[in-house]
């Protein structure tokens, strides 16, 4: 066992505080990873402060990790020490299923995260806030050359999160794709839908965000606290993707929605929100959901970043401003990821 320093959670109550843990020695097909920078993601917090009811403490939070490989198992043929790698939302998958679907392991179960979860043989996974990680090698991702570390951190959580579903329902030339809120998410969203050739349009409660929502490539921003707005973009987009957390009126933004569009849920409301049929049926709209990507789809979207230069927007913090981050965070003070320097765990 080596010994790991990190921040945890050990209450639901409490703030995150320093923490050391035994991380397991690498077997043969690990990749041992220093790291030197994790996102902080809004499910850290709901995670941390036990919001969806399924925390175990203590809790090492984290998982849009980014570092430089340590070492690797006798059996790791892909990586090598000295490679810049990351590590997403999950370290190992479909460890129940009768068989396994590398396109789906997402969705499938036994799906075993990468902090408050746990590993086949029962040990309770911790995440990146802390100075390393050991990973199942095909649990480990690329990250190119041309991508600064700290800014490409998000793309393991919040750039997944948008790619799989503009790639799933074919964002790209002549489909017009709104994304609703400008946050942590929405921003990535901007970003890859503009790269991929789509009429994107940004729908956020107010116009506070405009400049920076046409500056990160899109082409359109509605404020949707303005009546008006749902008046004048009924039924023009293919695909809507719904970032926010909030409690929103589904049936108003479906109505946005042209024949057989789609409205994508990333965020994830509290509590249920009711829809009614006249906003699906008469023109065969559809509401669906989307949860990160796959090991070869996260690879896939470092790809298309490093091809495009798409990074994350970041606020580079130290490791003890957690705590006020995460109350920034609630806030939605942040424009647009917090990203911790692990360096300053070593202080």
């Amino acid at each position: 066992m080596a010994t790991a320093r990190g921040y945890a959670a050990t209450d639901a109550s409490k703030p995150l505080a320093p923490f050391t843990f035994e991380r397991r020695e690498p077997r043969d097909d690990d990749v041992v990873i220093d790291i030197k920078y994790c996102g902080v993601c809004h499910s850290d917090i709901h995670q941390a402060r036990d919001e969806w009811g399924n925390s175990s403490f203590p809790m090492v939070p984290g998982h849009e990790i980014v570092g430089i490989v340590r070492a690797v198992g006798s059996q790791v043929t892909r990586f090598k020490i000295g490679d810049r790698v990351g590590v997403g939302c999950f370290v190992d998958s479909c460890t129940t299923c009768a068989k396994r679907d590398l396109d789906l392991e997402q969705y499938l179960p036994g799906l075993v995260v990468t902090y408050n979860g746990v590993e086949a043989d029962g040990t309770p996974t911790q995440g990146g806030y802390s100075d390393h990680i050991v990973v199942k090698e095909g649990y480990v991702l690329s990250i190119p050359e041309n991508l600064p570390l700290d800014a490409a951190a998000p793309l393991l959580c919040a750039g997944i999160t948008l790619y799989s579903p503009l790639r799933h329902w074919k964002a790209g030339p002549g489909k017009k794709v709104a994304i609703v809120g400008l946050g942590g998410l929405g921003h990535m969203g901007v970003k890859l839908a503009h790269a991929m050739g789509a009429e994107v349009t940004v729908l956020s409660q107010t116009l506070s965000k405009k400049e920076d929502g046409l500056k990160l490539g899109a082409d359109h921003y509605y404020a949707t606290k303005d009546p008006e707005t749902f008046t004048k973009l009924a039924g023009s987009f293919d695909l809507i993707i719904c970032t926010v957390a909030a409690e929103i009126d589904w049936n108003a933004y479906l109505n946005l929605l042209k024949v057989d569009g789609d409205l994508v849920l990333v965020g994830i409301p509290e509590n249920p929100v009711p829809v009614h049929a006249f906003s699906l049926v008469p023109a065969r709209r559809s509401i669906s959901g989307s949860m990160i990507g796959s090991i070869k789809e996260t690879q896939e979207m470092l790809d298309f970043c490093g091809e495009h230069g798409i990074v994350s927007e970041i606020e580079t913090i130290r490791m003890e401003q957690i705590n006020e981050a995460y109350e920034r965070v609630v806030r939605s003070d942040v424009r647009y990821r917090f990203v911790i320097d692990m360096e300053s765990i070593k202080a």
